[in-house]
This record gives C-alpha cells, structure tokens and sequence, in this order.
C-alpha cells in the first residue's frame, strides 16, 4: 500500500490498482480501478461511488462500466489525469466554450422587460397606466402614456439585443478557433471548445493560450517560455514560465507525450493570477507545482517556436473567470445614482 499527499491511496497487486479519492467538504468517495499505469478504461463492474453522508451512508451504486457521473459535491481540491478523458469526466469538469451573452431567443422579452423596468422612470410610467384604465381616477386616455413608453421600451429593447447579438458572435468566434492537441499519438486540430482538462497541447509562436495549463515542456533552452500577459493585467513586458525537469526531457517527442499518465492534484479554480499550488504524480514521485508553472489563459505565446501544455482549467472555472458572473445593466437614474442589475 502506498500513501500519498491529500488523502489518495494507490495499491498495487498485479496488474491492477485501484484509486480512492476522498472529496472534501461531504465526504464522498470515489473508487475507480483500471490497468496499472495504462490509464485505461476500468473494466466492467469496476466504478463504485458512494455517498458517506449519515443521511445515505448505506446506499451503493454500481455501474456496469465507466460513465459520466454529475459531481455532488462543490469543488474543493481538482484532480486530473492527463491523456485519460473518460476519466478525467468522471469529474463534470466543463468544456472549454465560454459563454458572455445574456439572452436567447426564449428569455430576451420578459429577462430585458423585467430589466427595463427596474428603472424608476419605467415603473413610474407603468403605475400610472394602470391608473389611466379606471375612468374614475383619470380623464386622460390610457394611450396618451402606452404610445411614449412603448416607444422608449422598444428602442431600449433593440439595442440590448443588438448588443447580445453581437456577444453571441464572439463567443462564437473564440469558441471556434483551432488549436492543436495530442490525441492518440499524433497532432490533430481541434476547436478550443472541444478542449477538456486533461489533454495535451501544442502553442506556436504569437499564438493565444486555448486555457490554463501547465507547461510540460519548450524549444527553448530549460523549458523557458515567454509569454505576454497584456490582456491579463496590461503589462506589456514578458514574463517568463519554466517546466519542471520531468517534464521538459520530453521535448515535442509525441510518443513520450502520449505515454505520459502523470496526475495533477491541484487547488480548485480561483482568481488569484499570483498564486498556484498542486502536486504532480509521475512514476511514483511527487513534485511541487506552483504559478511558475502554469500559463494562463489569454496569454501569448512570444518569443518561443513551439510548448506542449497539459490543460488544468478550462472554460467558465478558468482562473482570470472562475466565478461567472453574468453581464450586468448600468442604469443612471433621475438622481444620477449608478445601480447594476444583472
């Protein structure tokens, strides 16, 4: 029996092993059993979970073999294996795709009424409608304050969906954008949004960093790899990253890259650009990863032919956007108060 750091336990006999991962926070547990350093699928009837909840702490569930399960649990500590997606989802980690539109075709009306009317003005102008319907308060007719406020919601209206049509086409944009990942031993292209934690990557010179991953490996001299964070933090000088001698031995040998099972234990995402920790698990030995280590995305790649990285964090729980937060309205009212609405 083998102990390592953060609660994982590894045993070995024969050509199996089996993995106990215990999540923090509600005590859930995840057995998983596969061939020993192949990274392969476990084999039939070889996943159990199990709730150790007081409330569910005598209910099992098997499955016949491995597949997606939903986590229960919010994430407090991340844990990936690289070149091992079916693995790797057991997790629920989230693609690579990002999403910054606020609307779609079902919730534009009532999301951006509902909007509108958390201005004063609006609500006033609709409070007194109401009141124009009953003869006995008011001798005006109800359209002398329908016409004006329609044509106000309306104009209003056509901007925001002008404006989140035009969110909808960057997304886009990004979503789709090619990148070059190490899949079964050779180099394919691939969207960013197909990205998932775990694969391996190749940057080239001038490029974007698809998503937050730790660098394995450079064509310059110690693994050194420049990169530009002006979208970041809008420094314009570069900033240098180093892979760990483990790592960078492989060079862009696809065949070492493609054997390479290493396992990532790291902080769950965060917003702290200056600061990472985790450990990485490779052929029994543990080394220490910290922010040096790991580029983030948005970066670019400078000064450097070409870097291999393994993804950490991708999509929505990458670092610079770890927790969502939808578009917000800036309204100025009749007092020049500022409020947002999300």
């Amino acid at each position: 029996m083998k102990q390592l750091g953060g609660g994982e336990q590894i045993s070995e006999k024969g050509r199996g092993r089996k993995r106990a991962l215990w999540g923090r926070g509600r005590g859930v547990a995840l057995l998983w059993a596969g061939p020993c350093g192949s990274g392969a699928p476990a084999q039939k009837g070889a996943l159990r979970w199990r709730s150790l909840e007081a409330t569910a702490a005598r209910r099992w569930w098997c499955f016949s073999e491995m597949k997606y399960i939903k986590p229960l649990i919010s994430e407090q500590e991340r844990y990936l294996q690289a070149n091992n997606r079916e693995f790797n989802s057991l997790f629920g980690y989230p693609n690579n795709s990002i999403k910054t539109s606020k609307y779609n075709a079902l919730n534009f009306l009532p999301m951006n009424l509902f909007e509108q009317f958390q201005r004063l003005a609006n609500a006033y102008f609709l409070i007194l409608l109401f009141l124009q319907l009953i003869p006995q308060i008011s001798s005006l007719a109800w359209y002398t304050t329908v016409i004006p406020l329609m044509v106000v919601l309306s104009i209003t209206a056509v901007k925001d969906g002008i404006d989140d049509m035009k969110r909808h086409k960057n997304d886009n944009q990004v979503n789709n954008r090619s990148v070059l990942v190490l899949m079964n031993g050779r180099i394919v292209t691939d969207k960013w949004m197909n990205i998932q934690v775990g694969d391996i990557i190749k940057l080239e010179n001038n490029q974007l960093v698809t998503a937050d991953i730790l660098l394995l490996s450079s064509s310059e001299p110690y693994s050194l790899t420049y990169i530009e964070t002006a979208e970041l933090d809008g420094e314009t000088n570069l900033k240098v990253k180093q892979a760990i001698s483990v790592t960078s031995d492989m060079e862009d040998n696809l065949k070492l890259l493609s054997a390479f099972d290493g396992e990532v234990r790291c902080e769950s995402p965060n917003n702290r650009l200056d600061r990472f920790t985790g450990t990485l698990t490779y052929k029994g030995k543990n080394y220490i990863l910290n922010h040096d280590r790991l580029i983030f995305r948005g970066c670019v790649i400078r000064n450097t032919d070409w870097c291999y990285g393994l993804v950490v964090f991708t999509g929505k729980w990458r670092k610079l956007q770890c927790s969502p937060v939808p578009s917000v309205t800036v309204v100025i009212d009749d007092n020049n108060h500022v409020r947002n609405f999300k």
